[in-house]
């Protein structure tokens, strides 16, 4: 396990997430944003973050406390910082756990609501899996992957486009290379759909898309052609639309493969409760396997 790049991984999603937070729902801006700034539909603060990140830490403190996936654990916590910040969350997260805090059973409350909507292939369940791929060795990523999703995704998809950025997450945290890792992961992933859109990604528009498939592709091909951390992250919250969710995946891809050291120290030094999730980071770092 390389602490560099495992602590750049969590820390690099929470700062894709900070900085693509007031460029959520827009188009591409005439000039690109290349610092932190505030404002946005959430009126967010330069450095703050939002539901990628809580979601995040959220499963990094499970995987800590449990020492392992617990998706009860995780679900508590998951309700306890959703209620704390109701206003970031998506529909899809935020009918679960409603669900689950009045007694129903994660995996009940996940079925209804991908019924009653008519789907759950959202991107919410890709955008905390990071500290999965920290945690875990590549072999167990799959597995603790789809059962992640499944605490508030049903539609499986949801759950293989994050064993997809998992995985290349925890081969680049045990010193992988980007290509290796990325070709390990789609060696790994069985979903025709998300596999042929990656196999020939630059062959497909950046979509930084709710749907979980559309955001992974847009995601992953960002991060393959970044010369750096910070190009990465800038090309990926300037294509606007899910500008914080894309950008906390390259953040997590690009953190994993470039370290923390990499991170501008401009970014780092506004992102909001930097300590806490640095400390939080070394402890996953610690806790994890080979």
């Amino acid at each position: 396990m390389d602490e560099m790049r495992a602590v750049g991984a969590f820390i690099g999603l929470a700062i894709g997430d900070a900085l693509g937070a007031p460029l959520e729902g827009l188009p591409p801006g005439p000039i690109a944003v290349t610092e932190m700034s505030g404002g946005g539909i959430h009126n967010t603060l330069p450095g703050q973050y939002t539901d990628d990140t809580l979601q995040a830490a959220a499963l990094a403190q499970t995987l800590v406390g449990c020492g392992k996936f617990d998706p009860d654990d995780f679900s508590r916590r998951l309700v306890f910082v959703y209620r704390a910040n109701p206003e970031f969350f998506g529909p899809t997260s935020r009918a679960v756990l409603d669900l689950i805090e009045g007694g129903v059973r994660p995996s009940a409350a996940a079925r209804m609501v991908h019924e009653a909507r008519g789907g759950s292939r959202s991107n919410g369940s890709v955008m905390r899996g990071v500290p999965v791929g920290i945690f875990y060795p590549p072999d167990a990523v799959r597995e603790v992957s789809l059962a992640a999703s499944a605490v508030t995704h049903f539609d499986p998809v949801a759950g293989e486009a994050s064993a997809f950025v998992n995985r290349m997450v925890s081969g680049m945290c045990r010193g992988e290379g980007a290509a290796i890792a990325f070709r390990r992961a789609l060696a790994a992933c069985p979903d025709p759909e998300l596999r042929g859109l990656l196999e020939d990604y630059r062959e497909y528009p950046l979509e930084p898309s709710l749907d979980a498939v559309l955001c992974t592709h847009c995601a992953v091909r960002v991060f393959m052609d970044a010369p750096s951390f910070r190009d990465a992250v800038v090309t990926a919250v300037n294509l606007g639309g899910d500008a914080d969710t894309v950008g906390a995946i390259v953040g997590g891809l690009a953190g994993a493969h470039f370290g923390c050291r990499a991170i501008p120290a401009s970014w780092l030094s506004a992102l909001q409760d930097r300590e806490d999730l640095l400390d939080l980071a070394r402890r996953l770092t610690l806790a994890s396997g080979p």
